[in-house]
């Protein structure tokens, strides 16, 4: 029995530290795991920004709202849905989620968590486990499923090398040649077809 494993931003939302960046004006939160590999040695800049600017989980929270998933990212997502089950791991958060996996049709999702102060500063990050995206490809395989995992960034590495089956989604020049030996899709109808075969289908077929 197969299950599929997904990264959630930039495969079907858009990067929300990106988007806080444009918001805020601050080009240094523009930074992800597309640019840093070291998950660890982003979010401690990421957390000195926010100190340094006086930003809350609340200026974050507004940013949030008003963002919506990738165009087609819903009749993709439920799609696969309809072929097998799917788990979005990701390295966001549980006070980050909630407005796009609304918009998204509350699909399971396994993430992180913040510490966030009375006053709305958001004090360190907490991660569910180290390594959680391997690890719950780990898990599932005790399960006896057949993992395929999706993602597009340097931390999701470890979780496609893990999987029976690892696809690149529209990844940056840097990660794609760093990882050549990944199958990598560029749209949505590129990616059914990626996972319908490794379902053993023929094509990707019809939304």
């Amino acid at each position: 029995m197969h299950i599929i494993c997904s990264d959630m931003e930039g495969v079907y939302t858009p990067e929300i530290w990106i988007n806080v960046a444009e918001a805020t004006g601050i080009s240094e939160l523009r930074l992800t795991t597309r640019d840093i590999s070291d998950y660890d040695v982003l979010m401690r800049k990421r957390l000195g920004i926010l100190k340094d600017n006086g930003l809350t989980i609340h200026d974050i929270a507004r940013v949030i709202e008003k963002m919506d998933p990738l165009p087609g990212a819903l009749e993709f997502l439920n799609w696969m849905r309809s072929q097998a089950p799917v788990i979005i791991v990701s390295d966001t958060y549980t006070q980050f989620a909630g407005p796009l996996m609304q918009k998204l049709g509350w699909p399971t999702l396994f993430c992180h968590t913040l510490s966030i102060g009375p006053d709305g500063t958001v004090i360190d990050y907490n991660l569910r486990q180290p390594e959680a995206k391997k690890r719950t490809v780990e898990a599932l395989k005790t399960l006896a499923y057949e993992v395929i995992a999706i993602g597009d960034s340097y931390n999701d590495i470890q979780m496609l090398e893990t999987a029976d089956t690892g696809i690149l989604f529209n990844p940056p020049d840097n990660v794609r040649a760093e990882y050549p030996g990944f199958a990598a899709a560029f749209d949505y109808q590129a990616l059914k077809a990626a996972i319908a075969k490794a379902l053993g289908g023929e094509d990707g077929g019809g939304a």
